[in-house]
């Protein structure tokens, strides 16, 4: 399995960044195309140690709602966001398919009061969004094998249109392609094995998890 190597050991470590008045567990940010491997990895991170991570839950303004995302985010009047974004509440916020959505910085609060490592899964918009911020998080992508690989794991979810696919496929190659873009990310994990994948990523964020844990039974 190829990756790219860990940028920089000292930028993993877990601290206490100030970021306009956050303190706490330094957050990661998760990124990938949709069929990388992103939820299921984070599924066994959050199995294995939940005790320590949160997951913010993102804001979200949606055209329809779609009940299996129910769960993923907090709906809100697309007038109530666009004043927040105005007002600079938000870390980071995009538009897709006409949905607004975005992440915001009362949700990063919530997951560091509770000393706890905040996740935020965001794609590259977000990614680009939160580099120009204070949150001095650690960059993970996960990426497919490639995009035949990207796209049978997608037709095999059996929830896509022919268009919406093509859209997906669009946005994963661009997405792959700026993965290698030098300094965006700490580490791009290529999830060809699952197995292997979870151990990669566990191993970029062992010394967070038991700094967190010492904490957590001090």
């Amino acid at each position: 399995m190829l990756r790219r190597p860990l940028v920089g050991l000292a930028v993993a470590a877990l601290g206490r960044v100030p970021v306009d008045g956050m303190a706490g567990p330094r957050p990661v940010v998760l990124s990938g195309p949709s069929g990388a491997g992103k939820s299921t990895l984070l599924k066994k991170l959050f199995q294995e140690h939940g005790s320590v991570f949160g997951f913010s839950v993102s804001r979200e303004c949606l055209r329809t709602l779609k009940g299996k995302e129910l769960r993923d985010y907090y709906f809100v009047t697309r007038e109530m966001m666009q004043r927040d974004i105005a007002a600079g509440d938000f870390i980071e916020h995009a538009e897709f398919s006409g949905n607004l959505y975005g992440t915001s910085k009362e949700a990063v609060r919530a997951v560091q009061a509770m000393n706890r490592i905040c996740v935020l899964d965001v794609d590259l918009q977000g990614v680009r969004s939160i580099k120009k911020t204070d949150l001095h998080p650690i960059y993970i992508s996960v990426q497919p094998p490639s995009m035949d690989v990207l796209e049978q794991r997608l037709r095999q979810r059996n929830t896509e249109t022919e268009e919406s696919l093509a859209k997906r496929l669009a946005a994963a190659q661009a997405d792959m392609e700026s993965s290698k873009e030098p300094g965006l990310f700490d580490l791009v994990i290529v999830n060809d094995n699952l197995d292997e994948a979870y151990v990669t990523l566990k191993q970029a964020l062992s010394e967070e998890i038991k700094k967190a844990e010492g904490t957590e039974h001090a």
